[in-house]
Order: structure tokens, then C-alpha cells, then sequence
């Protein structure tokens, strides 16, 4: 009998059965062969810099009714499959492990011939439709099931894990879990599309066997290491400090350091917002009327983060606090561009650099509280065009890790670390159209918030777990959706 995986704190009767547990190489046969060699990429600060971030987990819905076991057993699951063998064969540290040697400074990623991708097939009794709508709150704890576990000991560390999760008579969800030290969001969206195009050419093609084929250049990643130097050591330095922070032994070689990631709560739901692009123009000439003297860095993900943030603090009066409590928010900066000279847009790996800034919740709450986040997440944006802000000092993130333990319980943290405007996932078609809706499961155990591009292509969708009174608040102060 296949174990099952219940959805804790829910319902009984909703469970995910499992059906098989396996490993995916990258193909390979006598054309390949050359190519699928054991391989090392080294790590370069970027990447030590996200060493203790918690796994992402990046859930797609596709619906597709009158879907059977059979018909998904025998069409979908091998297209899946055999395509995802051909884009590892263009991504080989992503089909490896994260290791740390006992000879080597640092960490690695390490490929060997028998390494591949676990990926775990199953089936849910859940509500597709209701899991996937963008109407209403869910609860946070039902997508759990859904999501795969990286196995990660003192020494080694899945790079990806995915689980395809089969909805009888209603369609399947494909979800992916990353290990951020080694691939960001923009590097995932890149996987996901060059996987979702291969399965797609087959599908087009209508053949189960596969053979070798080339990315388009829009898709084909970068993985030169070289191009990012480190004169200053700083990967080490990101290493030592952040075991320090966590507890840990500085000298202590493991992989398990990772910041705690809160257990979730029955209690909490999800939900998902949308700005268009006629809100965001509002929002425009709120800043430009309450500043007009200023030169503010106005673009879509300044003034989504700004409008979010702003909609965050007010909960603090709904828990009896007060305006004088410190808020920190925290932003994602893609720094491939930033760079001189600038990394290509397909460098895949971790290429991200996190800005902070410190108020009071008071700020929020004024009549320009939109204007006040702008002007900060602005002026963070613009620190980061300065090239010694990039590369980093010693003192950059002992600087950030100060601030995590001076404000620690007693502030409200605002964390953006599930994407940004620019995040295409709903392009991700399989073969089967597009996906119906795309949820980042992670952010309900970090308090964070996720962005990305609508479905439709001219919108941001932006997710949010908060408890139910919490979100009732949010949602009275985001504005009609």
C-alpha cells in the first residue's frame, strides 16, 4: 500500500497518497556520454551569501478535467520525466549536491554519474480549483503535502527535489524545491521554463522516447564561475559569520546551518493580491504629488513593496501595540547588471544581494506612508549601483546580522524573498497551456512575501500568509481587488 502524507490541522480525509519515490539523471547515451561527466562548481559569495536560507518551494496548478490515474500514468508522467532527464542534461549541477569536502575550504556543488533529481509522484483528494484560486483565503497548511523535501545533512545537500502531484478528474501540480545557496529565483524561473519548453517540444512531437535537443539561447544558462571574482575572500567571510549567528561553531563544517523557519499554524491563510498596471499608475502620482521635488526610483517593484509595506505595519495597533515599534523591511536585489562588467541575464546560481531599512511603524501609518517606503526602498536601490556596495565588505553582513538579532522578537520583520515583478512563471507550459495558478509554498514558514507577474502578463500578484484576523486587516487596507 502507498504511505500517505496528511495534511496536519486540516481534515483527515484529505491526504497525499504516494506512488513512486525516484531518481531522475540527466540523459545520457552514446552522444551524451562526453557530456555527462562528474563536474564541481565552485561557490562564489553570492552563493554563501544565501548559505542559510531555507529551501523554496515553487507550486504550479495545471487543470486539466477528466485527468485518470491511467491517462496521467501513461501520457503526462513519462513526457515529464524523460524531458526533465534532457533539461538536466543542460543543467547538470542541478541534477548534484551541495557538498563540503573535508579537504575543501568551502562548499561546492558537486555532479557524479549516478546523480540525478528525487522526484516523488502522487496523488491528492484535495479541491484543485479551490487550491488554485485566486478568490478568497486557503488555508496555508493544505499546500504542504504537495511540496517535496530536500534532504540535507552536515555534509551534503540535495540541490532540487520535485514532486508531480496528480488530481484525479481535475488536473496535476508540479512542484519544485530549490536550495537557495545555489539557485535564486531568476535561475529558477529559467529552469522551469527551459524544462516546461523541452516537455512541450515532445508533447508537440507526440514521441515518449526522447532525444538529445538544444535550449534556445533564451534559455541555455551560464554557470562560469569565473566571472564573479572574490579578491577580498568574502565567501568564507558570509560562511563563518552566518554559522555564528546561528549557533553554530564557526569552524564546524555543516550544511544543516540554516536560519529556524517557524512551524506553521493552523491558524494561518494565504491569500493573493493583484496590482494592474492602472493601480500602479496611481500610485505614481501619489509619490510624485507628496514629493515633487525629489528624484525617487519609482519602478513596479519599489511601488508594489511600498504599497504592501504600507498595508503590513497598521497590524501592529490590531495586536495592542504601539506606533514607536521598530519595522525592518528587507529587499531582494538582482545583481547580475549591477556588476562591472554586468553578468549575463541566463548566469544561473545565486547572484542576490538583500537591502534593509529601519523605521517605526508610525512612518507607515501616516497619510504619506506609501511615499515614505518609496523613498527609502529608492534610495536602498540606488546604494546598490555603487560597486563596493555589491562586492561587500566584512562588515556588510555582520551589519545585517546585528540588526536580525537587535530587533529580534520585539519588531515586526517585512521580508520580501519569494520573487520580484519580474518573476514569469506562469510561461511555464508544459504542454498542457499554462499554469493556473503559481503559489511560493516557503513564505509561510519566513513570514515573507512572495511577487511575481500575473498570469495575464500586465499585473503583479503578490502572496501574503498572515492569521485570519491579520489578513482581514491587510485586506481592508490593500484596497478592492
Amino acid at each position: 500500500m502507498a504511505p500517505e502524507r496528511d495534511i496536519g490541522g486540516i481534515n483527515n480525509n484529505r491526504s497525499v497518497k504516494i506512488h513512486e519515490a525516484c531518481k531522475v539523471p540527466p540523459f545520457s547515451d552514446d552522444s551524451t556520454a562526453a557530456a555527462v561527466g562528474a563536474t564541481t562548481l565552485p561557490l562564489t559569495y553570492f552563493d554563501t551569501y544565501c548559505f542559510n536560507l531555507s529551501p523554496v518551494d515553487i507550486l504550479l496548478f495545471y487543470e486539466i478535467k477528466d485527468l485518470t490515474w491511467d491517462s496521467f500514468n501513461s501520457e503526462i508522467l513519462p513526457k515529464l520525466k524523460h524531458s526533465l532527464s534532457i533539461t538536466l542534461l543542460h543543467y547538470l549541477p542541478v541534477a548534484g549536491h551541495l557538498m563540503w569536502p573535508p579537504d575543501a575550504e568551502k562548499p561546492a556543488v558537486c555532479y557524479f554519474k549516478d546523480d540525478g533529481v528525487s522526484v516523488t509522484v502522487a496523488e491528492s483528494n484535495a479541491n484543485l480549483r479551490l487550491l488554485s484560486s485566486n478568490n478568497g483565503t486557503r488555508r496555508a497548511v493544505e499546500f504542504h503535502p504537495l511540496a517535496p523535501r530536500l534532504s540535507i545533512s552536515d555534509d551534503k545537500a540535495e540541490v532540487t527535489a520535485i514532486q508531480i502531484t496528480l488530481f484525479p478528474n481535475q488536473g496535476f501540480s508540479i512542484c519544485i524545491s530549490v536550495h537557495h545557496t545555489v539557485i535564486d529565483g531568476k535561475s529558477a524561473v529559467l529552469f522551469i521554463k527551459s524544462w516546461a519548453y523541452l516537455c512541450k517540444k515532445l508533447q508537440q512531437q507526440n514521441v515518449v522516447v526522447p532525444v538529445p535537443s538544444l535550449l534556445p539561447e533564451s534559455l541555455t544558462p551560464c554557470f562560469d564561475r569565473s566571472l564573479i571574482q572574490d579578491p577580498r575572500g568574502m565567501g568564507m567571510v558570509y560562511v563563518k559569520q552566518l554559522m555564528a549567528f546561528t549557533g553554530w561553531d564557526p569552524n564546524t563544517r555543516s550544511l544543516k546551518v540554516t536560519i529556524p523557519v517557524a512551524k506553521v499554524d493552523s491558524n494561518l491563510v494565504r491569500k493573493t493580491f493583484t496590482l494592474t498596471r492602472e493601480d500602479l499608475n496611481k500610485l505614481v502620482l501619489v509619490n510624485k504629488d507628496q514629493h515633487p521635488s525629489k528624484q525617487l526610483h519609482l519602478s513596479t517593484f519599489v511601488l508594489t513593496c511600498a504599497h504592501v509595506f504600507v498595508c503590513l505595519p497598521p497590524l501592529v495597533k490590531a495586536r495592542g501595540e504601539d506606533a514607536n515599534t521598530t519595522v525592518t523591511f528587507w529587499v531582494p536585489a538582482d545583481c547580475r547588471s549591477r556588476l562591472d562588467p554586468p553578468l549575463s541575464g541566463y548566469y544561473f546560481g545565486s547572484c542576490i544581494l538583500v537591502e534593509f531599512t529601519v523605521a517605526k511603524a508610525g512612518d507607515f501609518m501616516q497619510e504619506d506612508g506609501i511615499a515614505f517606503v518609496a523613498e527609502k526602498l529608492s534610495d536602498s536601490v540606488k546604494g546598490l549601483k555603487k560597486v563596493d556596495a555589491i562586492i561587500g565588505t566584512e562588515d556588510r553582513i555582520a551589519r545585517e546580522l546585528e540588526v536580525m538579532k537587535e530587533t529580534g522578537e520585539q519588531s515586526i520583520q517585512i521580508d520580501i524573498n519569494g520573487g520580484t515583478n519580474h518573476f514569469d512563471f506562469y510561461d511555464s507550459d508544459f504542454g498542457w497551456g499554462k499554469p493556473n495558478k503559481v503559489e511560493i509554498v516557503s513564505i509561510d514558514g519566513t513570514g515573507a512575501i512572495s511577487l511575481m507577474q500575473s498570469r495575464d502578463g500586465g499585473s503583479v500578484e503578490i502572496g501574503v500568509v498572515l492569521d485570519e484576523p491579520q489578513m482581514e486587516v491587510f485586506t481592508s487596507l490593500f484596497g478592492p481587488q
